[in-house]
């Protein structure tokens, strides 16, 4: 029986030999879509999954991860296209039953700077979630976790209660890279998780999920999708009108950082940031902020 390493050795040698005899394409050509495959392999590699055991949460998953690392929207664009022809060849091949990128979505471009919450704009939204449903005090906790820690979406629906250092107020966050980080918790996001767990208490969890820390009404961990639809809902009842996903409330606390005067360094290392290069995007979305700030208060700009 084949091992995984070689049926996967053996699927990029069919594509590369695809994209040179059928696709006609030059060497140049064939090495940028190699590099766009070798991104996803390298991700996959992290997450112990082959290129044909692959879902369309797997890509989701791995598009966020090239907006994290500090990716532009126009490359994000160009990778994610040299991954959709690598699966419509493994589909056609027959290499899998489906062509998990169907359904997936690429960057706009020209959306340079993120969407930024206020915090009285996270208020509001936490202010809008009934909290007569058994799910609404989890999804303010949620909020307030991912606005008070920012977390990634994936280090929120795997974070484990043996990783909550609640009495000490921090959390450890299993972040990109199986790279480990501890995150202060605010008072506000412990008071929201301890009534989450008054309610979690009481629930019937599936085995091997008693250490998540969020779940869904059937006892097992929240997915993303699940999480990107609870908050694009929560901020629709809310009346925001800005395009808001999970990752949304993320900026939301580096801005909030940037604009209490945290050092960018700070910023770095509680997001989790490999590169400084990387936070230094919450200097410019926090521009319109000094732009205002100028124009009120500057001698030159204030009329005599």
């Amino acid at each position: 029986m084949e091992t995984s390493k070689k049926i996967d050795a053996k699927v990029i040698k069919a594509y590369q030999r695809y994209l040179k005899l059928e696709k006609n394409f030059t060497p140049n050509t064939i090495e940028a879509y190699m590099r766009d495959v070798e991104k996803l392999l390298a991700y996959l590699e992290g997450e112990g999954k082959q290129p044909t055991e692959v879902v369309l949460e797997d890509l989701q998953t791995f598009a966020a991860s090239l907006h994290d690392i500090g990716i532009g929207a126009r490359s994000q664009c160009r990778i994610l296209s040299g991954v959709r022809a690598f699966y419509r060849f493994l589909y056609l091949d027959g290499w899998m039953e489906n062509d998990p990128t169907e359904l997936l979505e690429s960057p706009k471009i020209g959306d340079h700077l993120p969407e930024v919450l206020s915090t009285a704009e996270v208020d509001m939204m936490e202010d809008a979630i009934d909290l007569s449903k058994w799910e609404g005090h989890r999804n303010r906790a949620i909020i307030e976790v991912l606005f008070s820690c920012g977390l990634r979406v994936t280090e929120l629906v795997t974070l484990p209660l043996s990783n909550l250092y609640l009495d000490e107020g921090y959390i450890r966050v299993n972040g990109k890279g199986r790279k480990e980080r501890l995150v202060p918790i605010s008072q506000k996001a412990i008071k929201e998780l301890n009534l989450w767990f008054d309610d979690r208490c009481r629930m019937n969890i599936k085995p091997g999920e008693e250490d998540y820390v969020f779940l869904n009404r059937r006892g097992a961990h929240l997915t993303r999708t699940m999480i990107l639809i609870m908050i694009k809902n929560t901020a629709k009842e809310a009346g925001i009108e800005k395009t808001i996903s999970p990752h949304t409330l993320r900026h939301a606390f580096a801005t909030a950082l940037l604009e209490g005067g945290a050092d960018l360094r700070v910023i770095q290392a509680m997001l989790g940031h490999e590169s400084i290069g990387t936070t230094e995007i919450y200097t410019h979305i926090d521009t319109t902020t000094l732009r205002d700030a100028i124009l009120k208060h500057h001698p030159r700009n204030i009329n005599t």
